[in-house]
């Protein structure tokens, strides 16, 4: 199951999707009945306390999901809450258990959260927890120390922004990443087909530099609120909301709710099979809103 996902995301369509652990012992069975019932993705993204909010371990969280559901998962994992000896016997425990795909991050800042006395640890960036993972696949630790027994391998995955005001240097963390060793980049949520096509030509160039096979999987976050428009085009650097996006939403808001969604869905369905024509890798976030993506998709 592990390798036929990860072979899908380097050489076939493939589509995730993210879910978002409750602050709670449990998944909820409503949410793993609707997962089941539409089964329309190839995998799952479980994510680690966004925004430093805390919620319950990603691993955990991962090993139920993909129990329960028979689907592979896709595990986040971040520098700021674990050192290196901690995140090794997370990944040693987890590799008998089949979660064995991870996606590397170096974390939100605490002061984002619900956690106000949470000290970050920010050992090093995801790039150390990708070296970590490569260890791991040569049969040794982070020191160079060997492993007992033998692990399955491990793949890692990396996130990247979908936009910078300085587009060189997004293009070189662009190459750091996959210089580092990952699989795939997974870019925060994309508006513009335009940039879209961008990255996907730095990736093929870098690839080729660098005798790599890394993929772009583009993020994809539907929008049916102008304020949440607003709030992406302003408060998130790495995302870059076109103009007419937030001219026509703000002109469908000033009519009515329904109006807005309406064009909201308009302009995110539209987008969405643009996205999938251009390259069909595709890693679509909602907050857990099955119903809103099973319209999208189709």
């Amino acid at each position: 199951m592990i390798e036929a996902c990860v072979q899908k995301i380097l050489n076939a369509r493939f589509l995730s999707y993210e879910i978002s652990p409750p602050k709670s012992p449990h998944i909820g069975e409503t949410l793993l009945e609707e997962l089941d019932e539409w089964g329309g993705f190839d995998a799952l993204v479980c994510t680690d306390s966004p925004l430093a909010k805390c919620r319950q371990s990603p691993i955990l969280a991962s090993l139920k999901l993909q129990n329960a559901l028979k689907k592979p998962v896709i595990c986040t994992l971040n520098m700021r809450d674990r050192n290196t000896i901690a995140l090794q016997g997370d990944i040693l425990g987890a590799n008998a258990l089949d979660i064995r795909m991870f996606l590397t991050l170096t974390g939100d800042p605490i002061k984002l959260g619900d956690q106000p006395n949470a000290k970050g640890v920010f050992e090093g960036n995801s790039s150390l927890l990708v070296e970590l993972i490569e260890n791991f696949n040569q049969q040794k630790d982070l020191a160079g120390n060997p492993i007992k027994g033998t692990l399955k391998t491990i793949y890692p995955f990396g996130v990247l922004n979908a936009y910078a005001n300085n587009l060189l240097s997004l293009k070189n963390k662009m190459r750091r990443k996959i210089k580092s060793g990952v699989l795939a980049l997974f870019t925060q949520p994309v508006y513009d087909i335009e940039i879209a096509k961008l990255l996907l030509e730095w990736c093929e160039e870098i690839n080729a530099e660098l005798g790599k096979k890394a993929q772009v999987v583009f993020g994809y976050f539907p929008i049916v609120r102008y304020k949440t428009a607003q709030f992406l085009y302003a408060k998130l650097p790495g995302v870059f909301v076109p103009e007419i996006w937030l001219e026509k939403l703000e002109n469908a808001h000033k009519i009515s709710e329904i109006e807005e969604e309406k064009v909201g869905f308009e302009l995110s369905k539209t987008l969405f099979e643009n996205l999938k024509n251009l390259h069909p890798k595709i890693h679509f976030m909602n907050g857990n809103k099955i119903a809103m993506a099973k319209k999208i998709i189709g």
